[in-house]
């Protein structure tokens, strides 16, 4: 049987924080009525390609979580069959927290953000750690040709569960691009309205010589 995310989240202690707190009959509904599917459909394809960044948690063997920011150009994060998606790791400050986490346990969340539309996916995923070596076919697969930068290993997801946030509480936020598109249109009307201003002056510096 295919899990859902509350089959992962919601453990015992959750239920009694719900029950607790009044929620649990809510979130009971949910999952009785959540789906059963770990399957990407064309909208998470859609999102999870057009991310330019993600938040990642693994969790060590003491027992804490550890939350790592992953960026990169956008469609970095590329989806490679209905149920699995992956990216190519990049070398970093080489303290390697994460790779050292997954190879002692697995179990991966992601959360992927769209401030602007204010939308976000959860991920909870299997990962597998390959290096070049063990298959440069598939790294090539992964890489990004115009992003220089050294790529050490290919990080692969095999999605678990996933479920969309509600976007309360996120605060919209634009990067360079995105602001350039919103502001594009003014200053195309700024030019326009520049070569009439040009043109009607002109115009009257005729009449004033005539």
């Amino acid at each position: 049987m295919v899990e859902t995310f509350t089959d992962i989240m919601f453990t015992p202690s959750v239920k009694a924080a719900q029950e607790q707190l009044g929620s649990r009959a809510m979130y009971e509904k949910v999952e009785k009525e959540g789906h059963s599917s770990n399957e990407l459909t064309d909208r998470e394809k859609e999102f999870i390609e057009a991310r330019d960044s993600f938040y990642q948690a693994t969790v060590g063997e003491t027992g804490w979580p550890y939350v790592q920011f992953r960026g990169g150009p956008t469609g970095f994060l590329k989806v490679l069959n209905d149920k699995t998606i992956g990216y190519a790791d990049f070398r970093g400050n080489v303290q390697y927290l994460s790779v050292g986490n997954l190879n002692a346990d697995d179990r991966i969340a992601l959360i992927l953000m769209d401030y602007p539309k204010r939308k976000r996916l959860k991920i909870w995923a299997r990962a597998t750690l390959i290096n070049e070596d063990e298959n440069p076919e598939l790294l090539q697969q992964l890489e990004i040709p115009t992003y220089r930068a050294r790529i050490e290993r290919a990080v692969i997801l095999t999605i678990e569960a996933f479920d969309w946030n509600c976007p309360q509480h996120i605060t919209p936020r634009f990067t360079e691009f995105e602001q350039e598109d919103l502001v594009a249109p003014l200053k195309t009307r700024i030019s326009e309205l520049e070569k009439l201003l040009d043109a009607k002056s002109k115009e009257l510096s005729c009449m004033y010589e005539k």
